[in-house]
């Protein structure tokens, strides 16, 4: 049975490994801690295909411990605890080196097992996941641990990878094999920063070569097929997902809408609709509020039709909210006001609700059944100044008027009806 491409090729030595700069270049430290034969816990946190198995293969090789592999998605508990029973034995004098791939799918208990044997030394870890760290592996452990970030692969630095994966195709190819000129950067380009995804291209692509003059030919029209939505990483509930909905607010807020439209595209891409239509209509009211309050009932006729329409039609009402929210004028005061008043509450803040507020049934008590309530329709203007804070906080700010047209336009009314400065 023949290995796949992208287990062949992968590097054996630190110069081999594509990207990952920050971490592997020359004086870097963890290209430090490895040429050092270090035997220190890390976690190796980042997307797929970006060396975090290959990095762990080379720290093992340069440790006297015994290696021991599991993936969590696959091992037990019982898969611990024989890797456990040979530390100090024949199997593993010098003690184990383990390599945990996917560790957030290892509950609390699981990880627990390891600490004692981590504490004294006898279990080095290597723990791999695509997943923050920080929100799926446990605390004691992580304290035990180094955490490096891996980041996807650019494309230029990727090409390498895809140019020596096509040269072993040529070498092994029935016929002379050739590619259209580009296709090296063009794959590499479409892989998202995945090299693993990549050379399975290269892979797939040389397997369906079509037969051209005595040779085999593999044409960016082909690979354009093969990658085709490869470059987009997106896993719902996952750390991608957050990132881009993250990414499409803060453009939002930002009034970027070039970039509000760049990210909804890459949910719709990934067919998840709830979450965009979520961040639109909380950016309707958290960064465009009181400057365009008219906002909240548009973006919200936007997202029912899209959710009645479907993809790909939903595209259309959905990029109308976000080029609205990204283009209207911006105001925080609603979140500002509404984190203020619950501040307070929290903080216990409250005290009585004044009598004239009360609920009127109050009065059948027989004690003051006067509120004194003034009912300011009764008023010119429909205002009239009275107390509507309980005493604790009597004078208490909590909206503050935005520097925006409406807001402004309001506050001028009202600094008018009641004749003095707000």
């Amino acid at each position: 049975m023949q290995r796949p491409l992208a287990d062949e090729i992968r590097p054996k030595t630190l110069d081999e490994v594509v990207g990952q700069r920050h971490l592997l270049a020359p004086g870097a430290v963890l290209r430090r801690l490895i040429e050092g034969g270090t035997e220190a816990n890390m976690v190796f946190y980042g997307p797929s295909g970006t060396g975090k198995t290959t990095i762990a293969n080379i720290v093992a090789e340069r440790t006297c411990k015994t290696l021991y592999r599991l993936n969590a998605t696959t091992a037990s508990l019982q898969d611990i605890k024989e890797i456990i029973a040979d530390v100090g034995t024949l199997l593993a004098p010098g003690g184990v080196l383990l390599y945990l791939d996917e560790i957030q799918y290892f509950n609390k208990k699981q990880q627990q097992s390891l600490l004692e044997f981590m504490e004294n030394g006898k279990l080095t870890l290597i723990a791999s996941t695509t997943e923050n760290p920080y929100f799926y592996v446990y605390g004691a452990l992580l304290s035990r641990s180094t955490v490096f970030e891996f980041k996807a692969v650019s494309p230029e630095e990727a090409e390498p990878a895809v140019l020596r994966a096509l040269n072993i195709e040529k070498e092994r190819a029935p016929l002379p094999l050739a590619w259209e000129e580009g296709l090296p950067l063009q794959i590499a380009a479409a892989c998202g920063g995945d090299v693993r995804k990549a050379v399975n291209a290269v892979e797939l692509l040389s397997q369906a070569a079509q037969p051209r003059k005595g040779e085999l030919f593999i044409s960016k029209e082909d690979a354009a097929q093969v990658s085709q939505r490869s470059a987009m990483r997106y896993d719902k509930g996952g750390d991608a997902m957050y990132d881009i909905a993250s990414a499409l607010m803060k453009s939002l807020r930002g009034s970027d809408p070039d970039a509000a439209l760049h990210y909804l595209a890459r949910f719709l891409e990934a067919g998840d609709l709830v979450t965009p239509c979520r961040r639109l209509l909380c950016s309707a009211s958290e960064d465009v509020g009181m400057a365009y309050p008219q906002a909240v009932a548009i973006v919200k006729a936007c997202v029912d039709t899209a959710m009645q329409l479907g993809l790909p039609e939903a595209q259309l009402p959905l990029a109308q909210a976000a080029i609205l929210l990204a283009t209207a004028p911006k105001s925080n005061s609603v979140t500002e006001g509404i984190g203020r008043a619950r501040a307070d509450v929290r903080a216990g803040r409250t005290g009585d609700v004044p009598r004239q507020l009360q609920n009127v049934h109050a009065d059948t008590t027989g004690f003051d059944n006067q509120q004194h309530y003034l009912y300011p329709h009764n008023f010119p203007g429909h205002w009239v100044d009275q107390q509507y804070l309980p005493d604790a906080l009597k004078g208490v700010k909590y909206y503050q008027w935005g520097e925006n047209k409406t807001e402004q336009a309001a506050k001028a009314y009202w600094e008018k009806l009641k004749g003095k400065e707000l």
